[in-house]
């Protein structure tokens, strides 16, 4: 039987890190809601959270480098609300703020999870911050203490 290995969700003792974007800040402060409320019920103390505000979802992936560089994290998670308009300005805002998450993980070796909407109306953005559609944010935290959890069961020094 081969073995598997797995993240718990079970994150006493270990720190994480939002970046958060202040744009579209009715929806992205329900994801960052979600995200600490997704912490703290899985054992994180509030104290061991730590939310960094940016402008808007370019500057998030340079925050999350900045963050994971320091080693402090077991996991970071990415937080924005990206909706469609009538330019192609979402679309390289979305390619590059998504390029830009995922090579802070790559370079760094800590997870970093994408938990930036991408939407096609402002109505679906609010419907993934704790709407029908539930909250990414929440989603988002989960993810990061899985990973945390799983990095950590490999043999990363990091969390």
């Amino acid at each position: 039987m081969p073995e598997v290995v797995e993240g718990s969700l079970v994150a006493k003792g270990r720190r994480f890190a939002i970046v958060a974007s202040r744009f579209n800040d009715a929806v992205t402060s329900r994801l960052v809601g979600g995200a600490v409320d997704g912490f703290v019920r899985h054992g994180v103390a509030e104290k061991d959270i730590r939310i960094v505000r940016v402008p808007g979802s370019f500057e998030i992936p340079v925050a999350a480098r900045r963050l994971a560089a320091g080693g402090r994290y077991g996991a970071i998670v990415c937080l924005g609300a990206l909706v469609r308009g009538e330019t192609p300005h979402f679309d390289v805002l979305a390619a590059e703020a998504a390029r830009g998450a995922g090579q802070v993980a790559l370079e760094t070796g800590i997870p970093v999870i994408f938990g930036v909407l991408t939407t096609d109306t402002i109505e679906q953005a609010i419907d993934r911050a704790g709407g029908k559609g539930g909250n990414k944010g929440w989603d988002s935290a989960l993810a990061a203490i899985e990973m945390a959890n799983l990095f950590a069961s490999l043999g990363s020094s990091r969390g």
